[in-house]
C-alpha cells in the first residue's frame, strides 16, 4: 500500500486522561461514560471511533455517487458504536451504520453496498466487528 496520509495521536492514562493528535488539532480529556461507571463528563474512545467512522463512510457513499454519477451533496450516515463483554474475557465492539439517501431504496441500497466495500474503516473491521447497516431505516442483509 502507498500511504496517502498519515497522523499520530497519543492518549495519556486510557480513558481516564487525554488524547491529542501531534498537529494540537484533537487534544480532548477522555472519561469513562456513566454506563461504565464513570462521570461522563468528557468524550469516550467509542465516541471517537463512531465520530471516524461516519464520517469515513459518508465521504465513501459521495466518492462512490461521483464515479457511478449519481446526483447527491451530502450523505447523513450515523454511527451506532457499542462496546460489550466478548467470550474470550476481553472486550469487542459492535457497530450499526445509519444512512439517510433522498434516493429511490435499490439505489441507496447499491450505494451503500459499494461503499461498504472501499471505506477504510469498513475494510478494517471486516470480519472483526459485528458491522450492520441501515439505509433509510431498512437493515441491509
Amino acid at each position: 500500500m502507498k500511504t496517502l496520509y498519515e497522523t499520530r495521536a497519543t492518549a495519556r492514562a486510557g480513558r481516564q486522561g487525554r488524547v491529542s493528535t501531534e498537529d494540537g488539532l484533537l487534544d480532548v480529556p477522555l472519561a469513562y461514560p456513566k454506563a461504565m461507571g464513570g462521570t461522563g463528563l468528557a468524550t469516550n474512545p467509542e465516541q471517537l471511533f463512531a465520530a471516524g467512522y461516519a464520517a469515513c463512510f459518508s465521504n465513501a457513499i459521495l466518492h462512490v455517487a461521483k464515479l457511478t454519477k449519481v446526483a447527491i451533496t451530502e450523505a447523513p450516515v450515523s454511527a451506532l458504536v457499542g462496546i460489550g463483554a466478548n467470550e474470550s474475557g476481553g472486550f469487542a465492539l459492535s457497530v450499526t451504520l445509519e444512512i439517510q439517501l433522498d434516493l429511490p431504496q435499490a439505489e441507496a441500497e447499491a450505494l451503500v453496498r459499494h461503499a461498504h466495500q472501499i471505506c477504510p474503516y469498513s475494510n478494517a473491521t471486516r470480519h472483526n466487528i459485528d458491522v450492520k447497516l441501515k439505509v433509510n431505516t431498512l437493515a441491509l442483509t
